[in-house]
């Protein structure tokens, strides 16, 4: 193990190689969450994690990262930016017959990536000192990594509930590197740079911001598009619009996303013309083109059914055209209960009987 004066020079070392690597920014912090867990318990208390209920498993591993990883001492937490270029992000909101899928699952999955990189780090690191204890996560197991960002001093969290990073916004994923070296640790971040913009709380398609970082899951369109296996509640549904995975607008008007930067990961631009691709097309997809044009997509985790409802509620609220009402009684005689509910909600929408 490295000497604290060694420690020092380390981190700085790791801190090159992670650039090299790809990562925009490192942070170094003890595993040490303090007022984060008093938070996570009144959130789920609430029952806000509406059927996340992995978000309440394991104990306070999720909050105590050396009962996760036992003799974990550092974690390395990294941000990875994934902006693609011209996408138009805005505009596909006005523009009901086209789909609008959340930017970071246009290319390719990033869990993928992100883990690689974190093993190459770990490697490049064993390389200098030798071996050493650690585990790799990206959105994995129960981390709580928006809590162990601030504390390596990476930014804030939002009144979005995202962290947000004065030089790069928020469009960036993380990851950590859960380590047994004795590193020196930053400085938490303990400014909060919102002031009194209420800009994504107010912006919210279906408020689902309870308040300034409190979000009720169960009314975000995320949650409901990605997270949710059963029926999308009907009330929701109009106020969802063409968001058929995922949702960006409480980014879209955030002040500070004007300094986010463009991805260099090519990996990260849209694939199959995701960032503009028509309702009805995708409404048609087959099970095996589902399965074709999602492979390496974040997209394919919630399978063919859940795609073709989230897509039946994009189409009930799209403009109506023949085209728009053949596509859904295409499906009204599809096996899934669950997507025959939301085809007859569709058509009713359009003032047509599925009876």
């Amino acid at each position: 193990m490295p000497t604290s004066a060694d420690a020092a020079d380390l981190a700085g070392e790791i801190r090159r190689l992670a650039d090299a690597l790809g990562f925009q920014q490192v942070g170094i912090s003890a595993p040490d969450l303090g007022q984060h867990e008093r938070w996570l318990e009144s959130w789920l208390a609430a029952g806000y994690h509406g059927e996340m209920q992995w978000m309440a498993s394991h104990g306070t591993k999720r909050t105590r990262p050396a009962e996760l990883v036992p003799d974990t001492r550092r974690v390395i937490s990294v941000r990875m930016d994934y902006l693609p270029g011209d996408t138009q992000m805005a505009r596909r909101l006005s523009q009901p017959d086209l789909a609008y899928i959340s930017r970071y699952a246009l290319g390719r999955d990033y869990h993928k990536l992100m883990r690689r990189r974190l093993q190459q780090l770990a490697e490049q690191i064993q390389g200098l000192i030798g071996p050493f204890g650690y585990r790799a996560f990206v959105d994995s197991a129960p981390v709580m990594e928006r809590a162990l960002a601030v504390q390596a001093g990476l930014g804030w969290f939002g009144k979005n509930s995202m962290l947000i990073n004065r030089q790069a916004g928020s469009y960036f994923f993380l990851g950590e590197l859960f380590t047994d070296l004795p590193l020196p640790v930053d400085q938490p971040y303990t400014q909060d740079h919102c002031g009194s913009c209420s800009a994504c709380l107010d912006r919210c398609p279906t408020n689902a911001f309870v308040g300034p970082q409190v979000l009720d899951a169960r009314r975000c369109i995320s949650y409901l598009t990605i997270e949710l296996k059963g029926a999308i509640p009907e009330e929701l549904r109009p106020l969802m619009g063409n968001r058929v995975f995922g949702c960006d607008d409480c980014q879209l008007v955030c002040p500070w996303n004007r300094f986010a930067r463009e991805t260099r990961e090519t990996d990260f631009a849209p694939r199959h013309r995701l960032d503009q691709a028509e309702l009805v097309t995708l409404f048609r997809w087959s099970e095996d083109e589902f399965l074709r044009y999602t492979e390496g997509s974040p997209i394919r985790r919630i399978g063919h059914e859940r795609w073709l409802r989230n897509l039946a509620v994009g189409l009930g609220n799209a403009t109506t055209s023949i085209p728009v009402i053949e596509a859904l009684r295409a499906r009204l005689d599809h096996p899934s209960m669950l997507i025959r509910e939301h085809v007859t909600w569709a058509l009713e929408r359009h003032g047509v009987k599925s009876g």
